[in-house]
């Protein structure tokens, strides 16, 4: 019996758009607080005083942005809006998952791969812009010789047949590994959490709601990285 109950049986609203939903309710709070806060007198200026949602969003956000810098090269502003949204609502998609009686989206296949398969697009769509067509040479393999006709170079890709019957499908592959790789441990986290709070309600689960805490930071890292990697590579040029 979750939160979502009501709604699902009464609305017929799928737990899952419930728990999205919640997460989005919840971010949106939360930038309504750090505008109100920096909106104040010298808010933008000095920060708050010990430990505020503003701070942490703003620890967080600093340290995913010098991450993306050394990543993604000098375009990395245009980029870190997405990639900040994916961190923190997987971030408060996880933490919600741990609360008895809540669940959060993450737990489930939907919503890892509506992420992935935005990640998906998003970097071919950079690649494709910086690069037009020679964008296609990273599936062909590395330039083998170069020949000079005419005054122009043309780079000879002899295996370009065989890598591209092995890494086109490897590029499909991360929407699938971006999407497992998060639901899977998400839903084994969650799941040890609830067994333990339903055979010992004290004092053990705290110490899975603990590591629990971890994992949920590390997820929505992992996911948030390996976004930046992927459009890392897809503005670096094709060799």
């Amino acid at each position: 019996m979750t939160i979502y109950s009501f709604l699902e049986k009464s609305a017929g609203i799928d737990p899952i758009l419930q728990a999205a939903a919640l997460a989005v309710v919840l971010l949106l709070l939360a930038g309504w607080s750090v505008r109100r806060s920096l909106a104040a007198t010298h808010g933008g200026v000095i920060p708050d005083a010990g430990v505020s949602v503003r701070n942490v969003i703003e620890v967080i956000f600093e340290g995913l942005a010098n991450l993306g810098h050394q990543i993604m090269g000098d375009d990395y502003k245009r980029w870190m809006p997405l990639v900040g949204s994916i961190f923190f609502f997987i971030l408060i998609s996880n933490l919600l998952g741990l609360v008895p009686g809540v669940g959060g989206a993450t737990s489930d296949i939907a919503p890892g791969f509506a992420w992935a398969i935005i990640v998906f697009v998003v970097y071919n769509y950079v690649g494709i812009r910086k690069h037009g067509a020679q964008y296609l040479y990273q599936f062909m393999g590395p330039s083998l010789f170069t020949l000079h006709i005419g005054g122009k170079h043309y780079h000879v890709r002899a295996l370009a047949p065989l890598m591209m019957l092995i890494e086109i499908p490897l590029h499909f592959a991360r929407i699938f590994t971006l999407a497992i790789r998060l639901v899977a441990n998400m839903f084994a986290d969650h799941t040890v959490v609830a067994v333990w709070l339903g055979l010992v309600p004290a004092l053990l689960p705290g110490v899975f709601m603990g590591l629990g805490l971890v994992i949920c930071f590390i997820q929505a890292f992992v996911f948030s990285l390996l976004t930046m990697i992927y459009i890392g590579l897809a503005l670096q040029e094709a060799h």
